[in-house]
């Protein structure tokens, strides 16, 4: 009857793990989800705000030697994620493929009122109205600039919208994090409640609590591990998968990137399930007898 009485308490604790197990993998797996969508959302604005800037015109009495001095000036500074050189020519050609040949083909070199110009995109953090603002009046303070063209009602709603996106999203990734903290704390006091008597039985040898703490949570710890891992290789799969079908993806995601999401879903099930488990277990070890019936 005892042989039974272990082998179907083995097997309770058995199941109880494996249900946690799976229960906080797909916890895990969930909010390294959203990191992901939350790292691609943040890439994906980067790479929006670094396609803004201002095409900055040039007087028509200016030298190459000095616009090459320019640009030169522009490629070192901290704001400029790149700079292109556009001539009277390249000018004349763009419009000639944007409007057609009949439309240009009266413009002659001498009398080709296109201006040589330089095309300047700024890095995400300056990429906002009120720097692009004072970066315009540092740059109109050189004699040789002419004009500086961009288009500010667009810098102003891209920088609006994406705040909105952000802002959103990051309350989101809060209230699913609160979410999924309590999700995991509740599964590992269940699987420590089937456990209770063990815990039990330890006291009544004299044990103490650090004794008592120290294996389950390094099981805790191995668990935390275990689902960390079955996790990312559940993201891994997806990720793979998006970038064969969605090759465009690339641009905003890297093997740093993946590499530090992997870290951090590692660290929150380590940090989760030992925190957890250490409050669950001495829960237990307060808990009066005939509360382990009950």
């Amino acid at each position: 009857m005892g042989i039974k009485n272990d082998n179907s308490q083995q097997r309770r604790v058995s199941g109880a793990y494996v249900t946690s197990t799976i229960s906080i993998t797909l916890v895990l797996f969930t909010l390294g989800f959203l990191g992901m969508l939350l790292l691609h959302a943040q890439n994906l604005s980067d790479y929006i705000l670094e396609h803004i800037g201002f095409e900055i015109i040039m007087t028509n009495q200016v030298k190459e030697a000095e616009i090459l001095q320019l640009k030169k000036t522009l490629d070192a500074a901290p704001f400029v994620k790149s700079t292109e050189y556009i001539t009277k020519e390249e000018a004349t050609k763009r419009l000639t493929d944007l409007l057609g040949e009949e439309f240009t083909g009266f413009l002659g070199d001498e009398d080709n009122p296109l201006l040589p110009s330089i095309d300047v995109r700024f890095r995400a953090a300056w990429a906002n109205s009120d720097s692009i603002a004072k970066i315009e009046q540092q740059v109109m303070a050189n004699p040789k600039v002419k004009e500086v063209y961009y288009q500010k009602s667009m810098v102003h709603l891209i920088n609006h919208n994406l705040s909105n996106i952000t802002l959103a999203l990051m309350a989101f990734s809060l209230l699913l994090f609160v979410i999924a903290l309590a999700l995991i704390n509740n599964t590992i006091r269940l699987s420590v409640f089937s456990k209770r008597f063990v815990i039990r039985s330890m006291q009544l040898v004299g044990a103490t609590e650090n004794f008592i703490r120290k294996p389950f949570l390094m099981l805790g710890i191995a668990q935390g591990i275990l689902c960390a891992v079955l996790a990312s290789l559940m993201l891994y799969g997806i990720m793979e998968t998006l970038l064969n079908q969605i090759p465009e993806l690339s641009v905003l995601t890297g093997p740093l990137t993946r590499l530090n999401l992997y870290l951090s879903i590692l660290f929150t099930g380590i940090l989760i399930t030992a925190v957890s488990t250490y409050f669950s277990v001495s829960k237990f070890l307060h808990m009066k007898s005939d509360q382990f019936y009950g």
